[in-house]
């Protein structure tokens, strides 16, 4: 079986390995990371993920403006992005959805929780 192409970014260095060694361990993951936006067109035209785990709390781009950015731009706008973040009212998730996330997750997050989003967002079961 061919395994989900994931790109997660976010600017937190310990929660990117440990969310891309707790998916890659499962077999069915290819994970690439990504620690600040900035590059992010060039970066996910190189990997092309099924699906994106984007922060929205980053330094130097914000979640909210990666989106933007994705949206305006032909081949990336159509990939499924799945928000997590430590924010979790409701007007964050609403700002989220309205810039077209398929999901939104909360942190502290399980890694079963990350499966069964991403699993959504990609449209099949890996079970």
């Amino acid at each position: 079986m061919a395994r989900i192409k994931v790109t997660i970014v976010d600017d937190e260095e310990d929660f990117l390995k440990l969310i891309k060694t707790s998916l890659e361990r499962t077999g069915q993951f290819e994970v690439v990371t990504i620690n600040d936006p900035v590059n992010i067109i060039k970066d996910l035209s190189q990997n092309q993920p099924q699906v994106i785990l984007l922060d929205i709390l980053m330094p130097t781009m914000d979640g909210i403006e990666v989106c933007e950015l994705l949206n305006r731009t032909i081949g990336l706008d159509k990939i499924p992005i799945i928000m997590v973040s430590a924010l979790g009212e409701d007007l964050d998730k609403l700002k989220a959805y309205k810039m077209g996330v398929v999901d939104f997750i909360v942190k502290p997050i399980t890694r079963e929780d990350v499966i069964r989003k991403i699993e959504k967002a990609v449209g099949f079961n890996l079970n």
